[in-house]
């Protein structure tokens, strides 16, 4: 069973986001890893304005390659960049050293986005 953060909102395509933070960190629940299998790069997205929905960077494993989008619009304004050094953190700790970008929020609206158990549903 995968492990789903009560804490966190979730995209259907399995991005999540710590809107309880007001930089928000984003990256892909341990399901999405799980799915994924062995993560062997990231091609990191670029700081700046995004919309939520839009694809902002890709994910490659050695089973496939994997678009990720924003979960909610605002500006990147970080990126992670030990996952160029080391992407198999996105496997090992997929919540903490994982995480893939952080988000400043234009709003802390997740209408979008699903919670926890709506998300445990989703993944069944």
């Amino acid at each position: 069973m995968s492990n789903v953060t009560d804490q966190l909102h979730y995209r259907d395509s399995h991005e999540w986001v710590d809107l309880t933070q007001a930089i928000s960190p984003v990256g892909i629940s341990d399901h999405a890893q799980a799915e994924l299998t062995d993560v062997v790069f990231v091609e990191l997205p670029k700081l700046g304005a995004v919309t939520a929905g839009q694809q902002v960077c890709v994910i490659e494993s050695v089973k496939a390659a994997s678009d990720i989008y924003a979960p909610v619009s605002g500006e990147i304004v970080e990126i992670n960049n030990d996952l160029t050094a080391n992407p198999g953190l996105i496997n090992t700790d997929p919540y903490a050293a994982g995480w893939i970008f952080k988000i400043k929020a234009s709003t802390a609206d997740a209408s979008g986005l699903m919670d926890a158990a709506a998300y445990r549903a989703h993944i069944g």
